[in-house]
């Protein structure tokens, strides 16, 4: 009994407690945003998602995040919207064919299982920093890791000033990350 207590103790501290590294899984992964257009809610997502995962659930702050997504990858149900948001007004995906995520800071919260990240979003030439909560689940050999944070289009020159488009969007991340 002894040994197989000590056998999942060591399992979880080589687990959660020296960094891993992972890379994110495209398939399995989603990027979605929401933001008002015309007094309705317009929903889309990105692909493309690539990059490394470095996390450390015992020492946080030794983790660091590098990812991200093809801005052509837009997709919002209408192709027609879509092909609009790929020119130069919205996201200039000719330009600028990535959006990145890079760690600035990771902490954890006051609640178990859920940490604060803080990173540099870059878009469209544009970098600024944000700070957002988000939680880790461990599957097997992977890692889960689930956010949601808000963005200022406009901080990042992504369409103009408009009566009916929102300049604030939510973006939902739940990304899937293997060894």
């Amino acid at each position: 009994m002894r040994s197989v207590f000590f056998s999942i103790s060591f399992s979880l501290v080589t687990f959660f407690g020296l960094g891993q590294n992972y890379q994110p899984v495209d398939n399995g992964s989603s990027v979605k945003f929401s933001i008002k257009n015309f007094a309705l809610n317009v929903v889309g997502g990105f692909k493309g998602l690539t990059g490394a995962i470095s996390f450390n659930a015992t020492n946080p702050g030794s983790s660091s995040f590098n990812v991200s997504i093809d801005a052509n990858s837009i997709n919002t149900g209408n192709s027609a919207r879509d092909n609009h948001l790929r020119k130069e007004e919205y996201f200039d995906v000719q330009k600028y064919p990535r959006i990145n995520i890079i760690s600035k800071k990771i902490t954890a919260s006051d609640k178990p299982g859920v940490y604060v990240l803080t990173a540099t979003v870059n878009m469209k030439g544009v970098s600024k920093e944000i700070s957002f909560p988000f939680t880790v689940v461990s599957q097997n050999e992977s890692l889960l890791l689930k956010g949601e944070f808000k963005l200022n289009r406009r901080d990042y020159n992504v369409g103009s000033g408009s009566l009916i488009l929102s300049d604030n969007l939510t973006v939902s991340l739940s990304v899937l990350a293997k060894k």
